[in-house]
C-alpha cells in the first residue's frame, strides 16, 4: 500500500473542506506548490490533485495552478499527479492529461454519464482513469453514492456502480467515506476491506479519516493500493520517517 498525498485546489489555493461542504473551509497555503514541495521532500510520488472548484461548477477551474504543480512534478524524478474535480467528459479529462497529469480522476459523471465513461476508459485505458465513488453509508448499511461536490445523494451503491465498469476495464477505484473526509475521525476499515473482498481485481484507494500512521498500518491491513491523505498531512500529525514505510512504492 502506497500513500498519497491529497491537494485540494479552491480559487488557487490549498484548502480543505469538513465533509465537503464550501462553508467549512481551511486554507492551508496561497501557493499549493508549497505544499507540493513538502510531499515530494518526504518522498511521495504520487501526489492526489482536486480541483474543488471545478468539482462543483462541472468543468475545470484551477488549471492555472495545475500548471504549475506539473511543472514542479515535471522537475521531480518519478513524480507524478492524479488530478480530478470537474471532468465530465472526453474533452476535460484530455484537458488535464496533456497539461501533464498521470491520471484523470472520474467522479460524477461516472453516475450521471456512464456510457460516455465507459468510453474514456476504452480509448485512454485502465491506468490513465481513476474514478471516484464518494460515498455515505445507509442506513442498510450499503455505501450510497454522493454526486456533484456531495452534494447530491444518490441510491446508486458503490459495488453496483463498480460492477457497471469492470467490463470496461476499470482498474483504479478511490472510494472516499464522505463522513469522515476532514473530520480525522479514522478510517472506515470495514468498507475498504468489504470493497477488496468483493472486488480483488480492482486497485482501491481508501480516502478519509486518516489521523496518524497507525492508521494507514490499519488500512495496509485492509489490502487496500493506497490511502489518501490530507488535512493529516497538512497539518503535521505523523512525522516524516513514520511515512517511510508506506512511500516505497509510491
Amino acid at each position: 500500500m502506497k500513500l498519497v498525498p491529497a491537494i485540494d485546489l479552491r480559487d488557487g489555493r490549498c484548502v480543505r473542506l469538513l465533509q465537503g461542504r464550501f462553508d467549512a473551509e481551511t486554507v492551508y497555503a496561497d501557493d499549493p506548490v508549497e505544499v507540493l514541495d513538502r510531499y515530494l521532500g518526504f518522498g511521495a510520488r504520487l501526489v492526489h490533485v482536486v480541483d474543488l472548484d471545478g468539482a462543483r461548477g462541472g468543468t475545470p477551474a484551477n488549471l492555472a495552478a495545475l500548471g504549475r504543480l506539473v511543472a514542479r512534478c515535471t522537475a521531480t524524478v518519478g513524480a507524478a499527479l492524479q488530478v480530478g474535480g470537474g471532468l465530465r467528459d472526453e474533452a476535460a479529462v484530455a484537458r488535464v492529461l496533456e497539461a501533464g497529469a498521470a491520471r484523470a480522476v472520474i467522479g460524477s459523471a461516472a453516475v450521471d454519464d456512464p456510457q460516455t465513461v465507459a468510453a474514456i476508459l476504452r480509448r485512454r485505458g485502465p491506468d490513465a482513469i481513476v474514478l471516484a465513488f464518494d460515498v455515505r453509508i445507509g442506513a442498510d448499511g450499503e455505501p450510497q453514492l454522493a454526486t456533484h461536490g456531495w452534494e447530491h445523494q444518490t441510491r446508486l451503491s458503490l459495488w453496483d456502480a463498480v460492477r457497471r465498469f469492470e467490463p470496461f476495464g476499470l482498474r483504479h477505484v478511490l472510494c472516499t467515506d464522505v463522513a469522515r473526509d476532514g473530520a480525522l475521525t479514522g478510517p472506515n476499515l470495514e468498507l475498504y476491506a468489504t470493497a477488496v473482498q468483493r472486488f480483488p481485481g480492482i486497485a482501491w484507494q481508501a480516502s478519509g479519516g486518516v489521523r496518524d500512521a497507525a492508521d494507514l498500518a490499519s488500512l495496509r491491513a485492509t489490502r487496500v493500493a493506497a490511502v489518501i491523505s490530507g488535512r493529516a498531512l497538512l497539518e503535521g500529525r505523523m512525522q516524516d520517517q513514520e511515512l517511510q514505510p508506506f512511500l516505497r512504492d509510491a
